[in-house]
């Protein structure tokens, strides 16, 4: 089974809320946006954001900014349209691949990964998931990314992943990235069980 049919399986056999890695607010992504202090015109990729609530966050919290939501599952996108809240402002919901993102050249502010990356056991599919930051970021902007850390699950929803403390995280993205701030959170899964993860602020330094 390919990645997109696999993801797609996921979310037409359980609703969001049912799935490990959701969470009711996006709480520790937010503050570090927040204290990132985002360009407020900046435009935000919420890559493999499928169902979660992070674009709603953002606007509750009065960051305005235009935010695309990329996802293999068209599943987990229909999820996140019918959604109720405003429509004004609303996100763009886009079918697609983190590997080769369906957008602009250096058109984000902010590249966002909660829990795609961690999912990249293949040295070449790193390769070009990187290649896609750096050509879809704008110089001088953000990426946040959110893996399992060290001592969290080696395997999710079936799958192998790889695990990262911020300094793996550092070396992996390399000399065009510098580390502006890490973090851990513990999240509990809808389950009751318990995942580490390592989020990573770098911001995009292309050192020519």
């Amino acid at each position: 089974m390919g990645r997109r049919d696999h993801w797609e399986a996921v979310y037409h056999t359980k609703r969001p809320h049912e799935v490990s890695w959701y969470q009711s607010r996006a709480e520790r992504s937010i503050e570090m946006i927040r204290r990132a202090a985002l360009h407020r015109g900046a435009l935000i990729l919420d890559v493999g954001g499928g169902a979660s609530t992070f674009a709603a966050d953002l606007r509750a919290e009065g960051l305005d900014n235009l935010v695309v939501v990329v996802d293999l599952a068209a599943a987990a996108l229909r999820h996140a349209r019918h959604r109720p809240g405003p429509t004004a402002g609303a996100p763009e919901y886009v079918v697609g691949d983190a590997l080769a993102v369906p957008v602009a050249s250096r058109c984000a502010g902010l590249w966002h990964d909660r829990a795609v990356f961690h999912f990249l056991t293949d040295p070449a599919d790193r390769e070009r998931y990187l290649a896609e930051v750096r050509r879809v970021v704008q110089p001088g902007g953000l990426v946040l990314v959110a893996t399992f850390a060290p001592d969290g699950p080696e395997r999710c929803s079936g799958l192998p992943v790889v695990r990262y403390d911020p300094g793996e995280l550092q070396r992996v993205f390399g000399r065009d990235f510098s580390l502006v701030e890490s973090g851990r959170e513990i999240h509990q899964t809808p389950a009751g069980g318990k995942q580490a993860f390592t989020y990573g602020l770098l911001r995009y330094e292309p050192q020519g």
